[in-house]
């Protein structure tokens, strides 16, 4: 087994940040933070080492997650999200040894701000409940979005807010149909990471270390999300989604400059 990434300290502290994270946000709080993750452990590792070393603990703390949620997300909603992600998978897949990180970031970004700005210029999602909902294209669309930015760097959650929170869903509802989301395109995931070579020996090793962590941070996520009240945890995702667009627009503004 190697064990040459998890005893790098600067590695291990870096990817202890990362999945606190992503685990308290995964788990129903925190909003779509979970983004930061691969970016920060990118500070360390190539972006498809980390992508890679991320996807199998993801896929375990969904597992975890069902268990909260199970049977509570809005079938018909996660149709359509999930029938547009699987486009957008097929596309990164398809286009893997084309793509630019940094592009790849700005993009995430962009939408991540541009959604919330219009959000606090319109009002929040409860405050807009009586306003027209997205129709199947806006689903769709979105949802291959996500699929494309989660297959490139587990960021699906931008662009899969950008249909979700409009809806003004229950929290539950809410987290619950995230959930089952991200569970399903990272199962569909594995199949071309795995083609594609993405996972190596050092890979496999380092996310099966890393996954009692991971499991631990979301199961405080899950604790804080039944103690948090609905308006809070609607304004406390807007703040994260704000906050994760504005790294990641500034990491690929930089880079490219």
């Amino acid at each position: 087994m190697d064990f040459s990434l998890i005893s790098d300290p600067l590695f291990l502290v870096t990817a202890v940040i990362a999945l606190c994270i992503v685990g308290i946000s995964k788990g129903g709080f925190g909003g779509g933070l979970g983004v930061i993750a691969v970016p920060l452990m990118t500070l360390i590792v190539p972006p498809t080492m980390a992508a890679a070393i991320m996807l199998p603990i993801l896929c375990c703390m969904d597992v975890m997650g069902l268990k909260a949620f199970w049977g509570k997300w809005h079938w018909g909603h996660l149709k359509l999200i999930f029938g547009g992600s699987l486009i957008g998978i097929g596309i990164g897949a398809s286009g893997f040894e084309f793509l630019d990180d940094d592009i790849i970031k700005l993009l995430i970004g962009l939408i991540a701000l541009g959604f919330t700005a219009e959000r606090w210029i319109k009002g929040t999602a409860a405050q807009s409940a009586d306003r027209a909902k997205p129709g199947s294209f806006s689903g769709i669309f979105w949802g291959a979005v996500s699929g494309f930015t989660s297959f490139v760097a587990h960021a699906g959650g931008p662009p899969v807010n950008a249909y979700l929170l409009r809806l003004n869903l229950d929290k539950t509802v809410y987290q619950s149909t995230t959930v089952i989301f991200y569970w399903a395109i990272n199962l569909v995931k594995l199949i071309p990471y795995a083609l594609l070579g993405q996972f190596s020996a050092q890979v496999l090793t380092t996310s099966a270390l890393l996954v009692p962590l991971a499991l631990v941070t979301m199961f405080l996520g899950m604790k804080l999300h039944y103690r948090v009240p609905e308006a809070l945890f609607y304004r406390l995702c807007y703040a994260f989604l704000f906050l994760t667009g504005l790294k990641l627009t500034s990491d690929g503004v930089l880079a490219l400059v």
